[in-house]
C-alpha cells in the first residue's frame, strides 16, 4: 500500500449541479514531493483541503499510512499545513509564532526550545528571532510559516500556493528553500500551485487537473515531452506550445493559410487515417539555422511581428498557419520586427491531437 491513497474521491458542494472533484485516484509514496497544478477552479485546493480534513469527502476513500482517514479529525491526521496568507499572529515574535502550536500540543518546554532553535537555524531566521511579522519581509514571513509547520514533526506537509504573494525574485529563492527543506526533512509534501514553473522545478511528480478531473500524472519532463492531451500540452511549458488546425493529405500537412509541410514516412504513419488533426509544436523545436533547414528540407517563410529579449534566449512572434506562432531561439539568434525569416518545424518533435477529443494521436 502506498503512503497516501486516493480511491475514487469525489467532492460535491450542496447546491452545485457538478462535482468540484470527480473520481480522483492517486497513489503517493512516502517522501515524494507531489505538485497539484491547474487553472483556478480546477479542484486542486479543494483536494488539498480534503486531505487536511477541512472539507468532507462526498464519496470515495482516503488512506494515510494505511489508515482510512475520511472521518479522522484534522489534528489527528499527522499533517502540517502552510497557507498562502501565512496566518501569523501579529502580536507574537518569530520565536513565539513558531512555538505556539507546540505549546498547544503540551510539548515540554525544553523540547520546544530545541525544536524552535533547530527551525530558526535551518530557515536562516536567527537575526529575526525577536521581530514581529510587521517588521519582516514577505519571504521572511513565509519562512516563519514554514518553521511553524516543520517543528510539529509531521510526516505530511500540505502547501497551498505558499509563494503566490511573493515577488518574482523571492519566489525563485523560496522554491529552492522549500525543495531543500523537503529533502532534509524526508517528509511527504503535497504542493498546490497554479504556476507550472513552480511545479516543474520542485516536484518529483505533477498531477495536472482540469474541472475537478485528473488529466495526467507524471514526472515533469514526461509531461512536457509526452502530454496525453492538448490541455496538458498547452498548460505545461513556457511559452505555450503552438497549435495549428491542419488537414492531412498523405504525408503532407496543409495549414489554414495554405502553407504545407511534408512529413517523413515514420511521422506520417502516426496520423494515417485522419483527414484533419491539431498539430502542436514547442517553440524551441522551430529552427532557423541553416543546418536544420538543410536536414528537414521543408522550409517556411514568415515576417517577425514582435521579439522578446529574455537574456538567455529570445522569443520570436510571427503569423503562420492561421495562428500566432512563438519560436524560442538562442540569445545569438536575433531578428528584428519586420524581418523575413526562413524556418523549419522538427517533424519528430510534432505532437498530434484528435480535433474532437483533443486526446493525443500516435504517441510514441
Amino acid at each position: 500500500m502506498s503512503f497516501i491513497e486516493f480511491k475514487n474521491i469525489c467532492k460535491k458542494y450542496a447546491g452545485n449541479d457538478k462535482n468540484s472533484v470527480t473520481d480522483f485516484n492517486l497513489d503517493i509514496e512516502e517522501k515524494e514531493f507531489i505538485a497539484f497544478v491547474g487553472p483556478s477552479g480546477c479542484g486542486k485546493s479543494t483536494t488539498l483541503r480534503m486531505i487536511a480534513g477541512f472539507e468532507e469527502i462526498t464519496s470515495g476513500d482516503l488512506f494515510i499510512d494505511g489508515k482510512r482517514v475520511n472521518e479522522v479529525a484534522p489534528a489527528d491526521r499527522g499533517i502540517s499545513m502552510v497557507f498562502q496568507n501565512y496566518a501569523l499572529y501579529p502580536h507574537m515574535t518569530v520565536e513565539k509564532n513558531i512555538s505556539y502550536g507546540l505549546k498547544n500540543m503540551k510539548v515540554p518546554a525544553d523540547e520546544i526550545k530545541k525544536k524552535v532553535d533547530w527551525a530558526i537555524d535551518i530557515l536562516g531566521l536567527e537575526e529575526y528571532r525577536y521581530r514581529k511579522p510587521k517588521n519582516l519581509s514577505g519571504g521572511q514571513r513565509q519562512r516563519v510559516a514554514l518553521g511553524r509547520a516543520i517543528v510539529k514533526d509531521q510526516k505530511v506537509f500540505l502547501m497551498d500556493e505558499p509563494l503566490s504573494n511573493l515577488d518574482a525574485k523571492l519566489r525563485v529563492s523560496m522554491r529552492n528553500e522549500i525543495s531543500k527543506l523537503h529533502r532534509n526533512l524526508g517528509s511527504t509534501t503535497i504542493y498546490v500551485t497554479h504556476d507550472q514553473v513552480e511545479a516543474m522545478t520542485m516536484a518529483d511528480r505533477i498531477v495536472i487537473m482540469k474541472d475537478g478531473v485528473i488529466q495526467q500524472v507524471g514526472k515533469p519532463m514526461d509531461l512536457y515531452e509526452h502530454p496525453v492531451n492538448k490541455f496538458v500540452a498547452g498548460f505545461i511549458g513556457s511559452p505555450q506550445m503552438n497549435f495549428y488546425d491542419v488537414k492531412v493529405d498523405g504525408k503532407k500537412l496543409i495549414f489554414a493559410d495554405g502553407n504545407t509541410v511534408e512529413l517523413p514516412e515514420a511521422i506520417a504513419k502516426r496520423i494515417a487515417g485522419y483527414s484533419e488533426v491539431i498539430m502542436g509544436i514547442r517553440g524551441e523545436d522551430i529552427k532557423f539555422d541553416t543546418t536544420n533547414l538543410d536536414v528537414y528540407g521543408s522550409h517556411q517563410k514568415a515576417v517577425i511581428d514582435n521579439t522578446e529579449i529574455m537574456g538567455n534566449e529570445n522569443n520570436l512572434y510571427f503569423d503562420f498557419g492561421g495562428s500566432v506562432t512563438i519560436a524560442r531561439v538562442s540569445k545569438y539568434e536575433v531578428s528584428q520586427v519586420g524581418d523575413e525569416v526562413e524556418f523549419t518545424f522538427m517533424p519528430h518533435k510534432m505532437h498530434f491531437f484528435d480535433k474532437e477529443t483533443e486526446q493525443v494521436i500516435g504517441a510514441e
